[in-house]
């Protein structure tokens, strides 16, 4: 689809928007429209009010859409805020009519629906104004906008429990037993990778001393722990202690409230992995089979059965965990919405406190075929998910936090799902931006919060182990830059 400004330069906006709606379209700006599907996005403005129109021709026939707002004495943030949304709402207006059913999502691009939704209700709104709000302006379905305001609630519970001086951890270990085809994280796989894991792991205990120092100059206090990955317990035992042993001997966890291992893959659990995590204070893990399908999780190169995440839970129950997570994904190659059914039911008979249950996200670099095939699967995953809601409503569980991700088969949302007071704490903070966060490991991004202003600010580790290791000296770099922001 071709696609033109004018009177405008917010490309980003438009071409957002145009894939939001249009997953399978390849776009492509030029400064006429020309033959085919095309979209003209116009900006102007006249007495204090900007005037957005959009003209969109999609298989022969042109939808327009106009809407005004008023700019007049806005500040630089809030004027850009205006215009931006006017300019996506006049493109979502133009062509919606052209699709076969709108999004469940109406016009909301971004991945942080409740965080939007605890904005509006932080000023001022209901909650049931909120849900108006969501449904009416931004046309989010009624299914969607109650998961949304459920989820803004929780976080505006948990974050009563935040102190001034209260930050998180996450550590990162990026190495996995095998590489699942739908992966688009920063890992590596042990054939491909493992000489590095002990230098890796070396350098990140050295970053974990150097932020501890850091932290306890700060005068800031651990709330939580989260080591995800890849996959952490693709390291060994000892490898795995040690790394538990250097947290536990540079930070203060007298404070913790919840600490996580993502155990994650159930063919590199095993009893005494469990019981090492345990031993060092872990209470919540992660057991994620994706699927409960052989077939299903042989097409997505896993090297486990459904029979090992069985043992696997069995064992994290036997080791002392009260707290197990266990993830699964919609849309994977060879399931249906029957399989998945199955899946839902047999991990609800199970009993873990939290499911998580995802939506497959497209790699960022798939070519035209496989966002085509991610788009026909629209109504299966919208099965799914929606057999899966009911499923876990009716076994006593509700939905504690959503995100969004770019490129998800059907344009749909990851959900994660918990038995009563069982919320893992790290999601909402991390997801809802509610706390400043430190990352430790390759490809961490640390996030510095300021709870009076919501101002963020960000600093990346490198991103693949080997320049994480090179790069040692580095690290505490951008920690101070977090933790004292006017040095």
């Amino acid at each position: 689809m071709i696609y033109t400004l004018e009177g405008h330069d917010l490309k980003h906006a438009v071409e957002e928007m145009l894939f939001h709606l249009l997953p399978t379209a390849t776009l492509t700006r030029a400064d006429e429209t020309g033959e085919g599907d095309w979209c003209r996005s116009l900006l102007s403005e006249q007495d204090g009010e900007a005037v957005g129109r959009a003209i969109a021709c999609i298989g022969g026939v042109t939808h327009e859409s106009v809407r005004r707002a008023p700019v007049a004495g806005l500040g630089p943030l809030d004027y850009k805020r205006v215009i931006t949304e006017l300019v996506k709402m006049t493109v979502y207006d133009a062509v919606v009519p052209a699709l076969a059913q709108p999004p469940v999502w109406g016009s909301l691009t971004g991945v942080r629906p409740a965080k939007l939704a605890r904005g509006l209700i932080e000023r001022g709104m209901s909650r049931g104004e909120a849900a108006a709000h969501l449904r009416e302006h931004f046309y989010v379905s009624p299914e969607r906008t109650a998961l949304t305001i459920r989820a803004a609630a929780t976080a505006m519970e948990l974050d009563k429990a935040i102190g001034p001086d209260d930050i998180s951890l996450y550590v990162g270990i990026p190495f996995c037993p095998s590489r699942c085809y739908y992966c688009s994280f920063v890992s590596s796989t042990t054939a491909q990778s493992g000489h590095l894991i002990e230098p890796y792991l070396d350098t990140l205990c050295r970053e974990i001393a150097e932020t501890a120092a850091l932290v306890r100059e700060a005068g800031k206090r651990v709330q939580s722990v989260y080591i995800g990955g890849g996959t952490p317990t693709t390291l060994s035992e000892q490898q795995l202690t040690r790394l538990l042993k250097t947290l536990e001997q540079n930070f203060d966890f007298s404070r913790l409230r919840e600490y996580t291992v993502e155990a994650g893959r159930p063919d590199t659990i095993t009893p005494g992995k469990l019981r090492a995590l345990r031993a060092a204070g872990v209470g919540r893990v992660s057991i994620n089979p994706q699927s409960m399908d052989d077939q299903v999780l042989a097409a997505i190169g896993r090297r486990h059965a459904a029979s090992d995440v069985l043992r696997a839970y069995d064992e994290a129950r036997q080791a002392g965990f009260r707290e197990i997570n266990m993830d699964v994904i919609a849309g994977l190659t060879g399931d249906t919405a029957e399989t998945f059914a199955r899946t839902i039911d047999t991990l609800i008979g199970l009993a873990p406190e939290n499911i998580t249950v995802h939506t497959l996200a497209i790699k960022r670099g798939a070519d035209l075929t496989d966002k085509a095939a991610a788009a026909a699967q629209r109504e299966t995953v919208s099965r799914m998910l929606d057999g899966a809601s009911h499923a876990l409503q009716t076994a006593g569980y509700g939905p504690y936090y959503l995100y969004r991700q770019k490129f998800t088969a059907g344009g749909f949302e990851n959900v994660g799902w918990c038995k009563p007071d069982t919320e893992c704490f790290y999601n909402v903070t991390m997801m809802e931006e509610l706390q400043t966060i430190l990352s430790l490991g390759a490809g961490g991004v640390s996030k510095r919060v300021d709870r009076d202003t919501g101002w963020i600010e960000r600093t990346n580790n490198p991103k693949y182990p080997l320049e994480y290791i090179g790069a040692a000296d580095r690290l505490a770099a951008g920690k101070r830059k977090i933790l004292f922001p006017r040095q």
